[in-house]
Formats: structure tokens, C-alpha cells, sequence
């Protein structure tokens, strides 16, 4: 399926803010409940329709899993009308199911849309990935880098002590060995059970969240949602994908890729300009979450657009009956 159609960004964008919108309110309702897997799938539902009504032949890049895994928003869908502009969408319905069913700060709604063609293909393996916020010179940390010496070497730049440096790390036994490192350098470790792409984008806004690193292995097709959220808020990222069999290996050959070393920057993994949006479900230092008053609902979005920079904030109030 190709498309001569423009990729025009900003006429798609409260589409897809609206789309985003749509799976958080509907996940809404299972926050606190304790079953991750009604909150997914609700989030799903809602989001799949919405999608269904914009003017695009999209397909899905990064989504719910592959096709036998996922019965939909699997990669690979074809979604949209069908007519108008051919993009990639990466998606997460439900950034952060275990923290909704918890209810638990910073799951979101999140989804990404560029061009055919502008997003890596990534496979459900692991990445290691690095990321700081915008303003610095390239360069100034990297994955060859030591934990500490990422560290210090941010803090330099920032003309601070390593003590003054926050860094978000996912809760994971395989990163102990890194947290331990880094408690050696002073630095402060904000440690997120869940929720990775919300873990990075904390990066790109310090003055607000407080973190200036995030470093550590998580989901490679989260790495790709949030280098797009890195693309339009600023910011530097590093990834590189992790495998752990030759099973893994076989699922990065079907994407395409061919070099298992390579370290993947920000704008390698989205090549073009593209537009994203997030939906707070929970409460977090990004986006409030979901609001509950008599007959109404109320989300908040961050919609943004790399092109640009422009980044709207918009509030949402939905009558429930």
C-alpha cells in the first residue's frame, strides 16, 4: 500500500491526540482495580476505534506484540480509513499496565505517527538505552560509557557535583549492579517500577521532573516510542538492541536488521519528523492522570510536534453519561 498523499503533521494532530485521549478514558475505569489485563485491553479497544476513523493508510511499526500474539494493534495492522497520508504509528495503549491496575504514578496513553517509512522497526527484544535532555553537545555521554562516568561527565557539562545528578532507572534485578555503581558517584536514583517511555521523557523536561539521565535495559519497541517523544521535546538518545538467544536474533532479521551491534541514535530511530501524543491515566510528573467528577471525566494531554517544537497542553472534559 503506498500513498502520493502529504504527511501533513499538524492537521493530524488533535486526530491523534483525540486518539490517545480515547484508550486513556477508557482504562480509566480499571484504575486501582487490580487486573492489568481488562485495563490493556479496554485501552486497546478504545484506541483501535478511534484510529479507524482518521484519514490514513497506517500500518503498525510498534505495537501490542506480533500478529499471533496480539489479536489487534498487533505489528503490522493496517489501520485508518484507508485513504489520505501512508504513516508509521508506534503505540503503547496502556504505557504502564501494572501501574493502572496498582494505581500507581505515571501510566499513560502514548502514540507516535510519522511517514512510511521513518520509524525503526523494532523487535520485542531488550535495548539498552541511554538518554539525557536537550542543550548538550553530542557526544557529551555515551553507551560505551561506564554508569559513572556518564555521570561525571553530565555533570561537568552542567557545572554541578555528580551529587546534584538524578537518574531514573527502571526496578529491575538485572540493574543492580548499575545502581550500585551509581550510588558510589552520589548521584540520587529515582527508581520507576514500570512505565519506561515516561522514564525517558522525564528527561527532556528537569526543571519539572527533576531527572537529567535515564540509563538501563528495557523494551526496545519502547525505546522507539520514546526516541519519538525525545524527537519533538529535545533531547539525546542511545540505544542498543540486547539479545539473549538466537530466537531473538531470528525476530531482528524479520525487522530488517542486520547489525546487531549497532548502537542507534535519537534520529536513527526516527528518521523524519513526527507527531506524538500522551494521555495521563495515572497521575505523573509529565501529565496529570484522569479526573473523576460527578458526570465527567477529565484527561490531560501533551501533544507535541517535532517539526515544530511545538508542545500544547490540553484538557479534556468528558461528560460520562
Amino acid at each position: 500500500m503506498s500513498s502520493s498523499v502529504e504527511f501533513h503533521d499538524r492537521m493530524l494532530s488533535l486526530g491523534l491526540a483525540r486518539v490517545s485521549e480515547a484508550a486513556a478514558l477508557a482504562s480509566a475505569k480499571l484504575i486501582g482495580r487490580g487486573d492489568e489485563k481488562a485495563a490493556d485491553q479496554a485501552a486497546v479497544d478504545a484506541m483501535r476505534t478511534q484510529l479507524n476513523r482518521l484519514d490514513i493508510q497506517g500500518v503498525v511499526v510498534i505495537g501490542e506484540g506480533e500478529r499471533d500474539e496480539a489479536p489487534m494493534l498487533y505489528i503490522g495492522e493496517e489501520v485508518g480509513s484507508g485513504s489520505g497520508p501512508a504513516v508509521d504509528i508506534a503505540l503503547d495503549p496502556l504505557e504502564g499496565t501494572t501501574l493502572t491496575a496498582k494505581d500507581m504514578p505515571n501510566a499513560l496513553a502514548v502514540i507516535a505517527m510519522g511517514p512510511r517509512g521513518s520509524m525503526l522497526h523494532a523487535p520485542d527484544v531488550y535495548m539498552d538505552k541511554l538518554a539525557i535532555g536537550p542543550d548538550f553537545r553530542q557526544g557529551v555521554v555515551t553507551l560505551d560509557m561506564s554508569p559513572s562516568e556518564r555521570v561525571s561527565a553530565l555533570a561537568s557539562v552542567k557545572g554541578c557535583s555528580t551529587e546534584d545528578i538524578t537518574v531514573c532507572v527502571l526496578e529491575r534485578d538485572r540493574h543492580n549492579d548499575m545502581i550500585g555503581e551509581l550510588r558510589q558517584t552520589g548521584a540520587a536514583i529515582r527508581l520507576i517500577t514500570d512505565g519506561d517511555v515516561a522514564g525517558v521523557m522525564h528527561c527532556a523536561e528537569p526543571e519539572k521532573t527533576g531527572i537529567d539521565m535515564y540509563m538501563g535495559s528495557g523494551g526496545a519497541p519502547e525505546g522507539v516510542l520514546a526516541a519519538a517523544a525525545l524527537k519533538c521535546m529535545g533531547g539525546q538518545m542511545f540505544g542498543k538492541l540486547l539479545f539473549r538467544n538466537e530466537d531473538e536474533k531470528d525476530r531482528a532479521k524479520k525487522a530488517g536488521i542486520t547489525n546487531f551491534d549497532r548502537v542507534y541514535t535519537r534520529d536513527d530511530m526516527v528518521t523524519e519528523d513526527v507527531i506524538f501524543a500522551a494521555t495521563g491515566v495515572t497521575d505523573g510528573s509529565l501529565v496529570p492522570g484522569i479526573r473523576r467528577e460527578v458526570g465527567y471525566l477529565t484527561a490531560e494531554t501533551i501533544l507535541m510536534r517535532s517539526k515544530t517544537g511545538s508542545v500544547r497542553r490540553m484538557t479534556y472534559r468528558n461528560p460520562t453519561s
